[in-house]
């Protein structure tokens, strides 16, 4: 029941305001003055202030002003005789929601208060996200055990402070977008929306309209005037995801916005300022983008100021295991006890390559919930995929002491090298050995994949 403080000298308004909204389920308090309304907001905390605006000794604007510094949160409504557009405008500055004019409809005032309560809540709800957002974000929640992803962590507690565009590179599946609202969420601007765009998702018109907005009858369909995400995210942060997949013609404008700060709405001639970090992230490598006539070279420039490369999920086994601590916590919450994972299903994990890199080890963990039982995590409840890659591998997958034997002694570049090897094989023999399917679905070039492979591989 929201709870409600009334504040009016007048004893006949304060006993018609008071029971008129408990009639309507609202927990009311009445005070005769301000100085006994700062007093009761020192005892107890309230939803919503009503108080009027001429009163003998505090006003209803000075009481406003305390109000709203004790409690920023609570919601208010200025009651005032004299509605006029002064009023109004001081009272709202000073924080109120609404005011309404005295002899009061009844309706009116209904209305207004629920308007405010529902304001105020949802400005509640919206306070807590972003807390949450912060919380989630936090370095302590990225698994950073390998160097790589130390590095990466050092990176984003550099460049988050400042208001520099970040380039995030990194395979499909490594968590780019993490990384990014990592950023956001440890800037001055942690407050203010972060807004993603898939750049791959939309055709261009779509997406120019996306980004930029549009007036109406800009196009077939323009019905209406509609806000772009850049002017949808002033005072926060544009998340730009697979840049590499932006057609040249809005390369063009983007490079403008930029450079401007402002941006210009599909079929208007008017330029809108803004305030908005841009963070960009491809799975591409954009140096062959340029080559191929697809990325404009002084975007390039404006994006690779700041980059930082996320390592592939096989290039930091030190990640794995922590990684499926961290997805199992975050998947059960922090009262549920965790399952214990065979030490047979560990090693599959451990032995697996990861193709899809950390989104694809989620949803092995997903699927292994679905299908646990007894508290226990085996390898009859692993995707069968990974475990059939694992069998696939050679003897050396069921076979951890006589692999930490192989490595005993040697450096982490030559671990990795094997280990790059073995899921290059993978790749090779799930495309029936056509080493150019393979390199294709590697993403790498044919001669990269050659200069990879073993020598006997073939």
């Amino acid at each position: 029941m929201p709870r409600v403080l009334v504040v009016d000298d007048e004893p006949s308004i304060l006993s018609v305001l008071t029971t008129l909204l408990k009639a309507h389920n609202y927990d009311v308090t009445p005070a005769r003055s301000g100085e006994t309304a700062i007093a009761l907001l020192q005892q107890d905390a309230y939803d919503l202030i009503i108080s009027d605006i001429r009163m003998g000794g505090m006003d209803g604007m000075q009481l406003l002003k305390q109000a709203r510094k004790m409690n920023p949160n609570m919601a208010a409504i200025i009651l005032t005789a004299y509605g006029t557009v002064e009023t109004a405008v001081e009272a709202m500055k000073e924080g109120a929601f609404d005011y309404v004019t005295k002899p009061f409809k009844v309706d009116e005032l209904l209305i207004t208060v629920q308007r405010a309560l529902q304001y105020y809540h949802l400005e509640g709800e919206n306070r807590e996200l972003k807390r949450q957002l912060t919380e989630r974000y936090r370095f302590e929640n990225i698994v950073a055990e390998s160097p790589g992803m130390r590095k990466v962590c050092e990176m984003i507690a550099q460049v988050a402070p400042t208001d520099t565009t970040v380039l995030v590179l990194g395979e499909s599946g490594t968590g780019k977008e993490l990384v990014a609202k990592a950023i956001h969420a440890h800037s001055a601007r942690k407050m203010k929306n972060f807004l993603p765009i898939n750049c791959a998702a939309l055709p261009e018109p779509l997406l120019e309209s996306e980004m930029f907005g549009h007036v109406k009858g800009a196009f077939t369909g323009a019905t209406s005037h509609k806000e772009g995400l850049f002017e949808a995210a002033n005072g926060g942060t544009i998340f730009l995801d697979e840049i590499g997949s932006m057609p040249m013609s809005i390369q063009a404008k983007l490079l403008r916005v930029l450079q401007d700060k402002e941006i210009r709405r599909v079929g208007s001639t008017e330029n809108v300022p803004i305030n908005v970090r841009v963070l960009a992230a491809t799975n591409d490598r954009l140096e062959q983008l340029i080559e191929q006539g697809r990325l404009r070279e002084d975007l390039y420039y404006r994006f690779s100021v700041i980059s930082i490369e996320i390592p592939p999920l096989r290039e930091r086994p030190e990640d794995i295991l922590p990684m499926i601590q961290h997805v199992l916590r975050r998947e059960l919450g922090d009262k549920k006890q965790l399952p214990l994972f065979d030490p047979e299903a560990q090693l599959i994990m451990e032995q697996y390559p990861w193709p899809g890199n950390v989104r694809e080890l989620e949803n092995a963990i997903r699927h292994a919930l679905a299908f646990a039982r007894e508290g226990r995590i085996t390898k009859d409840v692993l995707p069968a995929k990974i475990v059939n890659a694992v069998g696939n591998l050679g003897p050396q997958a069921g076979h951890k002491a006589a692999s930490m034997d192989e490595f005993r002694g040697k450096s982490l570049k030559t671990f990795l090298r094997k280990k790059e090897k073995e899921y290059l094989a993978m790749v090779i023999a799930a495309k029936g050995g056509d080493k150019e399917k393979a390199a294709k679905a590697l993403k790498i070039s044919l001669a990269t994949l050659y200069r990879k492979i073993p020598e006997d591989a073939d």
